[in-house]
Formats: C-alpha cells, sequence, structure tokens
C-alpha cells in the first residue's frame, strides 16, 4: 500500500466514524454538505477521485479540517 492509499483510507475511515458518531447516514450528510451521496460514499470508500472542494465541504459539514504537513512534520 502506497502512502498516498494510506492517507484517502485515514480520511475514509475518519468521515465514516465521525458521521456516524453524529448519527447521520450518508444522505443526510450529503444534503448538510451540498454534495452528492455518491460523493459522500466515494470518500468513505477511499476513491482518490473524489475533488478536493468535495472533500473540504464533507469535512466542514462534519467539522473537521484537513491538516497538510511535510514529510519530516507531524
Amino acid at each position: 500500500m502506497t502512502s498516498a492509499e494510506s492517507n484517502w483510507q485515514q480520511i475514509a475511515q475518519r468521515v465514516r466514524d465521525e458521521r456516524r458518531r453524529q448519527g447521520m447516514d450518508q444522505q443526510t450528510l450529503a444534503m448538510v454538505a451540498n454534495v452528492g451521496v455518491r460523493s459522500v460514499y466515494r470518500i468513505e470508500h477511499s476513491e482518490p477521485t473524489v475533488r478536493l472542494d468535495v472533500l473540504m465541504r464533507v469535512l466542514a459539514a462534519l467539522g473537521l479540517r484537513l491538516d497538510v504537513h511535510g514529510h519530516n512534520q507531524s
């Protein structure tokens, strides 16, 4: 597994866990984030074809954010 695949899997798991924690189904999250249900499904299944703006709307709807770090930063 590549680093990018691992990152997508971590994002997918975090989104799915937080959605469930908040008691939302995929359709509700899609509505709140103003994205398609298929987009939520693709994010939660680690499909790397999701557009960044769509991912950011889903994260924002869940109260999450995406942080980017260099290779030597944590």
